[in-house]
Formats: structure tokens, sequence, C-alpha cells
């Protein structure tokens, strides 16, 4: 299987496996969709974390407003009595006024971080040291994880414009968002490698031959932005060890020359007379005492 180490810039993103016979079409979906599928992971991976910490999200016409600007314009969040926590739940205001404060108990807000931290782990950049390939099935486990976890804390359901109900419903609006911006539509994604544009209408193996051990690293971006910058000749953990060497070198040269020239002469192979005294079996004698 040829091996894939994608890239957005100079940032690793995932490994993926494929095969030299996959059409570029193919395999610009592929990669296009697992990528975009990490981001709304991380996205509900951030709201859950928000979730367990402060509830539901209010309704868009209270968010932001003081309790007493509510109380004026006589506002009422119908979802608040809806959707209560499993257990009951635990007032923890949140400061921002993005939701209701009607946090879940300790057991539960339990079940929701560590499902968020098993999912971020799933699909987190560090599978590509530890040289584990990413597809399709593992992202949409991890989805499936996330979704579970709530289903149990909020069994009832989310209200419909809380952000992760609309996550896991594909309704999310990343309009003006920074969010938005780093997603990668299908129909404008470009896949480049050795600054080549892997164009659709060929196959893998027309830029890379038919050797299925194959691997190569792969920027993903956006149609109109051009070639991506190059790879380095040499990463920067082989130049961190190129500069450490260099360092060292440099100490043990500047030990040599602090040492004087006849320095050599207090070692045990300069002395002139050890192999006379190895003979007469009085070498490496001590005269203190034992």
């Amino acid at each position: 299987m040829v091996q894939l180490h994608v890239k957005r810039g100079d940032e690793s993103q995932f490994l993926l496996e494929t095969t030299c016979s996959i059409s570029m079409e193919d395999l610009t979906q592929q990669v296009t969709r697992i990528y975009n599928s990490r981001l709304k992971v991380q996205r509900i991976c951030s709201e859950m974390e928000e979730l367990a910490e402060h509830g539901v999200f209010l309704p868009p016409n209270m968010q932001g407003l003081t309790d007493e600007q509510i109380e004026d314009l006589k506002l009422k969040d119908e979802w608040a009595d809806k959707c209560v926590p499993s257990g009951g739940s635990v007032f923890k205001k949140d400061e921002i006024g993005r939701r209701n404060g009607h946090a879940p108990n300790e057991k539960m807000k339990e079940v929701l971080k560590k499902t968020v931290e098993e999912a971020k782990a799933q699909i987190s950049k560090k599978q590509v040291q530890a040289n584990v390939c990413v597809n399709m099935e593992m992202v949409k486990d991890a989805l499936d994880q996330l979704r579970g976890a709530v289903m149990i804390v909020y069994p009832m359901g989310l209200p419909p414009h809380d952000p992760i109900r609309m996550e896991f419903e594909d309704k999310e609006d990343l309009s003006g968002t920074h969010a938005g911006l780093e997603v990668i539509e299908e129909s404008e994604a470009q896949l480049w490698w050795a600054a080549k544009e892997l164009k659709r209408t060929n196959k893998l193996s027309d830029f890379v031959g038919k050797n299925e051990k194959t691997k190569i690293i792969v920027k993903i971006q956006k149609k109109g932005q051009g070639a991506p910058s190059r790879e380095p000749v040499i990463s920067n953990e082989e130049q961190k060890q190129m500069m450490l060497y260099y360092h060292r070198k440099q100490e043990e040269l500047k030990k040599l020359e602090e040492n004087d020239d006849d320095a050599y002469l207090n070692s045990e192979w300069a002395d002139s007379h050890a192999l006379k005294r190895q003979f007469h079996g009085v070498k490496d004698i001590k005269w203190g005492p034992r």
C-alpha cells in the first residue's frame, strides 16, 4: 500500500494508505472528506467541553445578554426545562453568555470529557508520529462515540440551535468564522506532491509509479492558491541533531586547544619504562596499605 502523509501548508494532518491504481478523482475526494471530517470532530469536541461546563446553548436572541437585559426584554429559554441533563444539573454561569449555565453533574461531565479525550486521540495529528494511518471509518467511529456520549447525558436531545446538534445533523453554519476558512470543499480541493499538482484526470501511478511501498508527502489546499511551499531538504529534527553534533565537535576542539602540547606525556602509553616494569612484574604496584 502507498502511504500518503497529508499536510495543510507545513502542518501534518494524517497518514492515509491507498493503492497506486486509484484515480486522483477518488483519492482527492477521500483525502478531503477525511480532512473535513477531522475538523468536524475537533469542532464538536470544543463545543462538548463547553457543554460539560455550562450546559446547552441559549437561543440566538438571548446570547450575549445580561440577566437584566433578558428580564427587561421578557425573553425566556423554552428549551431550559426540556433539556435537563441526566442526574440533574449544577448551575455554573457562562460568562460569555452563550450557554444557559445548567451544567451536568460531575459524573455526567466526566462521561463527556472522557469521550472527548478519546475522540481527539483517535484523530490526533500525533498519529502521524506514531505511524498510525487514519481512514474514514475511524473518523466516523469518533463521531459516533461523541454522539453516544451526548445521548447518555441528554437522552431527550439538544436544542435545534445548539451547534453540537447542528454538527451532527450537518446543518452547521460556519460562514464568517475562522473554522469556515479551514474547511475545503471537495470541488475546490487540490493535492500537490513535489511541487506538482496531482490532476484529477490521472491515476496516482502516473505520478509515483507502481511501487506499492512508496511513501510520499502530499499537500491539500484550495484551488487558485498556487503551488504550496516545497518540503525542506532536511527536517527540523535532523537540523537539530546536526547543530548538536557541530556544537559537541566545537567543545572537543576547544578542550584540545586548552591542553598543553606535552600533556600526552602523562598518558600510560607514553611511559618509556612501562615495558620494562611489565617484564619485571612490578607493574601497577601500590605501596599504600590495603
